[in-house]
Order: C-alpha cells, then sequence, then structure tokens
C-alpha cells in the first residue's frame, strides 16, 4: 500500500490545483482573446463553441509539474526520470502552445503547418530517446530494451530504439490530440489512462514516475470540473499535444508502451479512424466514415455529444481495465 500513498497524495492534490487554476485561466484567456475557433467543415452543432477560451492545457501542466515536483522532493523521490517525463510534458506542450497562439493571433484554425509540427515533435522525441537509452527501465529491463507483455519476453532493439521512441511519441501524442474533439472526451479518458499507468508503475515497483501519473491524472480532473459539457474552456493542443506526449514518456520509461497502447485504444481507434478514412479517399473518393475522428462520426450518426463521450469513456475504462489484467498474467 505504501507505493501509492505518494501518488495519490499527488493526484487529490493536482486536482485540487488544476481546478484552481482552471478557474483563474478562464477569465484571463477571455480578456487576452485566447479563444478556440471552430472549422466549418466539421459538424454544425459545434460552430456555437467558437469563442469559448481556450489553451486551458497550461492549467493542467502547470498543476501537474508543481505538484510531481514537490510530492516527488517531499518523498524524496525526485530524480532523473521524474525530470525527462514532465521535461517531455513541457516540450510537448510547447508545440501544442505555439499553435493555439498562431490560431488566436490569426483567428484561424490551422495553426502551425503540419510541417513545422512534424519537425518539432521528431527532434523532442529523438531528443528523448537518447534520454531513454540512459535512464528508462528498472533492475530488470532497461536501455534500448522493449517488454512484450503476456509473453513476458523481452528484446533489444539496439540502434531502433531512438526510432522506435520517435514513433511512440508521435503517435500518441497526435492521438490525444485528435481525440480532444468533444467537451470533456481528452481531458476524461486521460485520466483514467494516466491512473492506469500509475497503477502499472506501482505493480512493477517503481517509485517516483508513478507520482508523476497521479499528478497529471489530477490534473486532468480538475480541469474536467470546467471541461465538462457545456464546456467553459477547451485545453487546445497546449493540453492535448503535452498530455499525448507524457504518456508515452511515462510508458517508455517503464518499459510499458504495449499495455499503454491496450489502455489507450481509444486515442488509438480515434487516429486510425482518420488514417482509414484520408487513405480511402484518397484512393476511391469516398468516405468510410460520416466524418473523422471517430466521434464525429458517432455524432454524425445521431449520437448527441454528451452520449458519445459517456460511451467512449465507458470504452476506456474497460480498456484499462483490460490492460490491468494483461499486466498480471
Amino acid at each position: 500500500m505504501e507505493p501509492l500513498i505518494f501518488p495519490i497524495i499527488a493526484l487529490i492534490s493536482a486536482w485540487i490545483l488544476g481546478a484552481l487554476f482552471t478557474k483563474v485561466l478562464i477569465p484571463f484567456m477571455e480578456k487576452k482573446q485566447f479563444r478556440q475557433f471552430v472549422r466549418e467543415e466539421g459538424p454544425k452543432s459545434h460552430l456555437k463553441k467558437t469563442g469559448t477560451p481556450s489553451m486551458g492545457g497550461t492549467a493542467i501542466i502547470s498543476a501537474t509539474c508543481i505538484v510531481a515536483l514537490i510530492v516527488a522532493a517531499f518523498a524524496g523521490r525526485l530524480n532523473i526520470q521524474v525530470i525527462g517525463v514532465l521535461a517531455a510534458m513541457v516540450l510537448f506542450g510547447i508545440i501544442g502552445f505555439i499553435d493555439d497562439y498562431e490560431k488566436a493571433i490569426k483567428k484561424n484554425n490551422l495553426g502551425l503547418s503540419p510541417k513545422q509540427k512534424i519537425v518539432m515533435q521528431f527532434v523532442f522525441s529523438a531528443a528523448f530517446g537518447i534520454f531513454a537509452m540512459f535512464f528508462s527501465g528498472g533492475d530488470m529491463i532497461k536501455g534500448t530494451e522493449i517488454w512484450i507483455p503476456v509473453f513476458n519476453v523481452t528484446f533489444d532493439i539496439g540502434v531502433f530504439y531512438v526510432p522506435f521512441v520517435m514513433f511512440v511519441m508521435i503517435a500518441f501524442s497526435n492521438s490525444v490530440n485528435l481525440t480532444d474533439g468533444l467537451d470533456g472526451l481528452a481531458s476524461g479518458i486521460t485520466a483514467m489512462v494516466s491512473f492506469f499507468v500509475l497503477i502499472a508503475g506501482c505493480t512493477f515497483g517503481y517509485l517516483s514516475i508513478p507520482i508523476v501519473f497521479g499528478a497529471v491524472a489530477g490534473g486532468c480532473l480538475g480541469f474536467l470540473m470546467f471541461n465538462k459539457n457545456p464546456a467553459k474552456i477547451f485545453m487546445g493542443d497546449t493540453g492535448s499535444m503535452a498530455l499525448g506526449g507524457v504518456l508515452a514518456a511515462g510508458a517508455l520509461m517503464m518499459k510499458i508502451e504495449f499495455l499503454l497502447a491496450v489502455a489507450g485504444i481509444v486515442y488509438v481507434a480515434e487516429a486510425l479512424s482518420v488514417i482509414i478514412q484520408v487513405t480511402y479517399f484518397k484512393k476511391t473518393k469516398k468516405r468510410i466514415f460520416k466524418m473523422a475522428p471517430l466521434h464525429h462520426h458517432f455524432e454524425l450518426c445521431g449520437m448527441n455529444e454528451k452520449k458519445v463521450v459517456l460511451m467512449f469513456w465507458a470504452a476506456a475504462f474497460v480498456c484499462c481495465v483490460v490492460a490491468i489484467l494483461l499486466m498480471n498474467i
């Protein structure tokens, strides 16, 4: 039980701080005119959300970093792994922040170009890959090794480790970004997935990184209090990119990347729906889904936004439970 104490303290503390930061951030963002501009090609029901304050991810990042550093230091567990995972969150958050800032200043929904985003993601994820080569893992597995759950086997992928890290980080940051399309969707799912990472970390004997994910889960829950339907603020790319980055970074440091893919299968499905839609349309000029990402497909099938969010939350919860069961096989 002792390993859970400090992560739970971090969760509760970040929940409170995240809620306070978000509450203060809403009028600030309104004053600074940092608002969401909804793309016209999206569901028409979303056009009413235009003008809602954005960049709320800054509250999640701030609450997470402050709480994680303080609790880890108090617990005597502040180490290079904690710093590395939080650095990944901040760096990917910076990509999203620049994107959101561009949107707010130019009053459009385009922001950074895809090329600009991917270059920054490549640089940051490559840097983290080099870092992970030296500091990831624990006593049983470390460095350039990866672990395959269920089969309980490890592989040393050597020089391919950095590209592997880059793929995981870029895939997850973009997948969470795509999931952030409905009120409370990404923040609610990420709170659950972060709690799974916390449980996995404690189960495998990690003492420091679970504190970070207690803070991430708490920060998401605090933000969710104002992000649930009807949302008073959106996390923006600032939040979604940071959350995808920190989830990938934490999983890579603890060698649970494949378990994270199971727990976060909603993110995976959202990203795959876009890839399938674009690929199929380019070849046939027809669409498989009414609209991608997947949550928009269900909306256009007649489900209201709240029901879609609840359905995706339920799916995320089940996937987290499945990941926990796989972890113990």
